[in-house]
């Protein structure tokens, strides 16, 4: 048997832990943060609410909290840096899926349900499933959206979009974060998107080379959602997006197989300009042809994310080629926060 003691400091900290509430959002849009740690010498939060780091404020019994806001409703990742240690929230159950770091998430509402709300509408089911990649030779997941009525219309085939995360990101992100499911309910429910299978795959193949994944989405996981759902197989009914280096995936997967995928969506793309133009001069893919297969190509980023002249470039190169495509710049940085905005405009123009 496995046996271990505390300290009388860690079993009051182990104790206040569980009793303290944190996140705790106020009526007013402010949201209190805490966190108990008796005997740190600092403890900061770092969140997406402020710029920076900001101290928070030690009590007598050893937990530190702080107030901020109020805060623009949104749903926002956030850590404590604990004597320069980043780490999670222990007392919030809401966790961002990253391989790498470790945040929390705190849901400010509106006064009126913002479009990643949970609300009184009919909902679809989210599944956790395995394939086998031959592609990678390995057993690899997929979290998969269904719309609400897919369950009850057997009869019926739907359209598919491939949806990629980001670079640390995991197949669990765009559910978890991207509150992917709560948007498709919402737009479906309020007539603005046609329901949909959503299939996320893990982007991520190491150690095998990235471009291996294209590879991997194309020849396995295309098959095994249409040999196991139902799905209509016509490239038109048939999308690919993708947020950050997803985005960049998305646009390998996309341009490259404009015969299998009519609809792509490349949000805040790690675009590799050198190897479109390369690909452009070397193959001369005819722009007629190719715009014609595309039934919406969509590129979009925010106006101060780090990738923004990566991706004006990128655009400046299709309309160099006469490549058909839309374009949607707001404000805002790389952040998940816009990346549900990308969505909810690009989601209700797809297989229109």
């Amino acid at each position: 048997m496995l046996m271990c003691s505390l300290t009388s400091q860690e079993a009051l900290s182990q104790s206040q832990s569980q009793t303290i509430v944190s996140p705790e959002v106020h009526p007013d849009k402010k949201v209190t943060f805490r966190f108990v740690a008796v005997d740190a010498k600092e403890v900061k939060i770092n969140s997406q609410i402020a710029a920076g780091q900001q101290l928070m404020a030690k009590d007598e019994k050893g937990v530190w909290s702080i107030t901020l806001g109020p805060v623009i409703p949104d749903y926002y990742p956030y850590c404590f840096v604990v004597d320069g240690v980043s780490v999670a929230d222990p007392n919030n159950v809401k966790v961002f899926a990253n391989e790498r770091f470790k945040n929390s998430l705190v849901d400010i509402p509106g006064d009126s349900p913002l479009i990643h709300s949970l609300t009184d509408v009919p909902h679809g089911a989210v599944t956790y499933r395995y394939y086998n990649s031959k592609t990678l030779s390995v057993t690899r997941p997929l979290v998969i959206y269904t719309p609400p009525d897919y369950e009850k219309n057997k009869g019926k085939k739907y359209p598919v979009l491939y949806l990629i995360h980001g670079s640390t990101d995991t197949e669990e992100t765009w559910f978890k974060v991207g509150r992917i499911n709560n948007i498709l309910d919402n737009l479906i429910a309020m007539g603005e998107a046609e329901p949909m299978i959503i299939v996320m795959p893990y982007g991520n193949p190491a150690p095998a080379p990235s471009n291996a994944f294209i590879q991997d989405l194309v020849s396995d996981v295309v098959p095994f959602t249409e040999q196991n759902y139902r799905v209509i197989t016509e490239s038109e009914k048939r999308a690919v997006a993708g947020f950050s280096r997803g985005g960049g995936q998305t646009l390998n997967a996309g341009l490259l197989n404009a015969d299998l995928f009519g609809w792509i969506g490349a949000f805040s793309p790690s675009a590799n300009i050198a190897e479109f133009e390369k690909y452009f001069m070397e193959k001369s893919p005819d722009p007629q042809v190719l715009n014609k297969q595309l039934k919406l190509f969509m590129l979009t980023c925010g106006t101060e994310d780090f990738l923004y002249e990566r991706v004006t470039g990128f655009v400046e190169l299709l309309e160099r080629y006469n490549i058909k495509h839309q374009t949607f710049f707001p404000s805002g940085g790389h952040t998940w926060i816009n990346c549900k905005l990308y969505m909810s405009k690009f989601a209700p123009l797809l297989f229109k």
